[in-house]
């Protein structure tokens, strides 16, 4: 059976934990056949961000252009997004695109600052689903968003920008609160001890991706994610690869 293509726009971790490099390993594990757009090249590890080259503008349109007219890309993931140039290109082609997942990339787990809230502003009105943790939503709308409560807030106003759905994340609380067809639902999971969550929100987003791909309603995608990230972080915990936050097993290595 042929597979379904997925296609990642964001940037690359050459930790290998996050960014481009997580959202391939999602999607193959997932069993969909992965594309990518790469929107920025970092220089990082489980420590932090050290440098940071945005590909022009110009280059991410040439490399959507030429994934698209040759790949029947099912859904779309984006991620990184520094510069609203690159922001304006994938807007320019959202009629054109299948749904978009887009996980807004504002600051890395070790703290780097990796995009801006404005130009993530400017894509959610063409996305199918929004994936934003408490901190990113806190950062698009301007206040604080901490509590169940306040997720709840967040989704639904978020939701009034224009995406379709909002998943507003909150891994410490083992809790994800989606908002839906105008409707919100809270998402409670098992808890996870563990300090690898390096890329569990670009993991998450893809594996979003590659369920709608496959055909799956909205609902249905982001719990079977939500159980993928829960084995990714749960076969990671106990990894000691780098002396920050560590990846997630995102290939069921350590997990029976």
């Amino acid at each position: 059976m042929t597979p379904p293509v997925v296609l990642t726009i964001a940037g690359s971790d050459s930790g290998g934990g996050a960014g481009i490099q997580a959202d391939l390993k999602t999607f193959a594990a997932l069993g969909a056949f992965g594309t990518s757009v790469l929107t920025a090249i970092t220089a990082q590890n489980t420590l932090g961000v050290t440098a940071i080259h945005p590909v022009p503008a110009d280059v991410v349109a040439a490399q959507l252009d030429a994934v698209l007219s040759d790949l029947p890309v099912a859904a779309v993931k984006v991620g990184m997004i520094s510069d609203p140039a690159v922001a304006k290109v994938i807007a320019e082609r959202a009629g054109d695109l299948p749904p978009l997942v887009v996980d807004p990339v504002l600051v890395a787990t070790a703290g780097s600052r990796l995009g801006e809230a404005a130009v993530v502003g400017l894509l959610l009105p063409y996305a199918r689903v929004v994936t934003p943790n408490r901190h990113e939503a806190a950062a698009l709308l301007g206040r604080r968003v901490e509590t169940t409560g306040e997720m709840v807030e967040a989704a639904a106003e978020l939701a009034g920008l224009g995406p379709r759905a909002v998943v507003v994340t909150g891994s410490e609380l083992a809790l994800d609160v989606l908002h839906h067809d105008g409707e919100t639902t809270l998402l409670r999971g098992e808890p996870v001890a563990t300090v690898n969550n390096h890329g569990s929100g670009c993991t998450f987003s893809s594996a979003i991706a590659v369920r709608l791909a496959a055909g799956d309603r909205l609902p249905d995608a982001v719990a079977a994610a939500k159980e993928y990230v829960n084995r990714g972080l749960r076969g990671g915990s106990s990894w000691r690869l780098g002396a920050g936050p560590g990846p997630l097993d995102h290939f069921g290595w350590s997990v029976s």
